[in-house]
C-alpha cells in the first residue's frame, strides 16, 4: 500500500477513534464535504451539517456518535468525541513532508556556527557567526541566520526569513516566508527637529511551539527583549514592535499592529486588523473584535470592540456629521441637558401621580 495511503481500521488506530463499517476500505486523502469522493475521508463538525453529510460523497466520515446514528447515506464511519480536533491532527498525517537532509553547496555557513543533525540547510542559505541550529530543523533557501542567533530543535524556517539582533527561538517554531525577526525597533528621540536614533540594544525571545505568518516583523527591543511565549501563533502580515510581550498561547490574525512596550497577556485573541497603542497591558482571556483599536489598558477578561459596525454610505454620511456635532458640545453641557430633561420628566411623572 502507498505511504499516503490508509485503511479504515489504520486510521482510526491513529487517531484513537471507533472504526464502522468495511475495515479495510481504503482512503488516500482528506477533503471538505462539499468537495470529497470515495477515496477522501472527511468529518462532519456538528449536527448542523447534516444535510452536508447525507449528500458527501466521501469513503470515510469522522463523526460524533450521534452523529452516525443519523446518517443513512454512508456505512464507513470512525466515531470520535472532537471530529474537528481529530480532522487537524490527521492533516499532519497527510501532509507533504520536506524529506531532504542535508547542507547544499551554495549555503554559507560561519565555521564557529553549530549546526545540529539531521537538518537541512537549503539553497544560498546565510549562517553567521557563533549561530546554533537545532537538530531536526529545515531552512528553507535564501534565510539569513545572523550571528548570535539560536534555533531549537524541529523548527521550519521558511525561504527568505531573516533572523537576527542575536534572537533565541525555542523548539518547533515555524517562521514563514519573508518575515523578519530582531530587525531594528523604531525608538528615536526628537530634539530641535530631528529625530535622533536609539540604537536598539535588546534581543527577541520566542518560547516552544510558535508559529509566525508570512510577512512579519517581530522587532528587537531597545534594552528589554521582545518576547513571545510558548504556543503563540501569529498570521501574516503582523507587525510586533520593540519590548513588547505576548502571553502563552495568544492568537493574532493578519494585519494587526501592536506599538512598543506593550503587554498582551496569555490566551488572548486579536481579530484581523486589531491595533495595540504602546505601552498598554492587556489581561489574560481577552479578546478583540476586527479592527479594534486599544488606546488603554484591559485588565479584566472579555470580549471588547472599538469602532463601528458597516452601514450604507447614506446613513454612514450623516452619521459621521452627528459625530462632529456631537464633539462641538462639551461633555459638561450634554450633561446638565440631560440632568434638565431627566428633571423634567421626574416632575411629569410626579404630577401624574398626584392627579390620580
Amino acid at each position: 500500500m502507498k505511504s499516503n495511503q490508509f485503511q479504515l481500521d489504520q486510521l482510526a488506530q491513529l487517531i484513537h477513534g471507533q472504526p464502522i463499517g468495511q475495515l479495510n476500505y481504503v482512503v488516500s486523502g482528506l477533503a471538505s464535504l462539499k468537495q470529497a469522493q470515495s477515496h477522501h475521508i472527511a468529518y462532519v463538525k456538528s449536527e448542523k451539517f447534516l444535510s452536508d453529510a447525507e449528500a458527501c460523497k466521501a469513503g470515510i466520515l469522522i463523526v460524533t456518535s450521534d452523529v452516525q446514528k443519523q446518517l443513512k447515506n454512508h456505512s464507513n464511519f470512525i466515531v470520535v468525541d472532537n471530529p474537528y480536533l481529530v480532522f487537524s491532527q490527521l492533516t499532519h498525517t497527510f501532509e507533504r513532508k520536506i524529506t531532504e537532509r542535508g547542507i547544499e553547496a551554495t549555503a554559507q555557513i560561519h565555521p564557529s556556527a553549530m549546526i545540529g543533525e539531521n537538518t537541512y540547510i537549503g539553497h544560498y542559505v546565510v549562517i553567521g557567526e557563533n549561530a546554533v541550529i537545532g537538530d531536526n530543523t529545515i531552512i528553507q533557501s535564501h534565510a539569513k541566520i545572523d550571528y548570535g542567533v539560536e534555533v531549537g530543535r524541529d523548527g521550519f524556517i521558511d525561504s527568505h526569513v531573516t533572523i537576527t539582533g542575536e534572537a533565541k527561538i525555542g523548539d518547533r517554531v515555524r517562521v514563514h516566508a519573508n518575515t523578519v525577526i530582531g530587525g531594528e525597533g523604531f525608538g528615536y528621540v526628537p530634539y530641535q527637529g530631528i529625530w535622533h536614533r536609539i540604537a536598539q540594544l535588546g534581543s527577541v525571545r520566542i518560547g516552544n511551539d510558535v508559529r509566525i505568518g508570512s510577512n512579519c516583523s517581530i522587532d528587537r527591543g531597545a534594552l528589554d527583549d521582545t518576547i513571545l511565549e510558548d504556543g503563540v501563533i501569529i498570521d501574516n502580515l503582523v507587525q510586533v514592535a520593540h519590548n513588547v510581550t505576548i502571553g502563552s498561547n495568544t492568537a493574532i490574525a493578519a494585519k494587526c499592529g501592536i506599538a512598543g512596550s506593550s503587554v498582551i497577556g496569555k490566551n488572548c485573541i486579536l481579530a484581523g486588523a486589531c491595533g495595540v497603542s504602546g505601552h498598554i497591558k492587556i489581561a489574560d482571556n481577552v479578546t478583540l473584535t476586527g479592527m479594534s483599536m486599544v488606546t488603554g489598558n484591559i485588565l479584566e477578561a472579555g470580549t471588547y470592540s472599538s469602532g463601528t459596525g458597516l452601514m450604507d454610505s447614506g446613513h454612514w454620511r450623516r452619521t459621521v456629521v452627528r459625530f462632529r456635532q456631537l464633539a462641538d458640545v462639551p461633555l459638561t453641557k450634554l450633561a446638565k441637558q440631560i440632568d434638565h430633561i431627566q428633571s423634567q420628566i421626574e416632575s411629569i411623572e410626579s404630577t401624574l401621580k398626584s392627579r390620580k
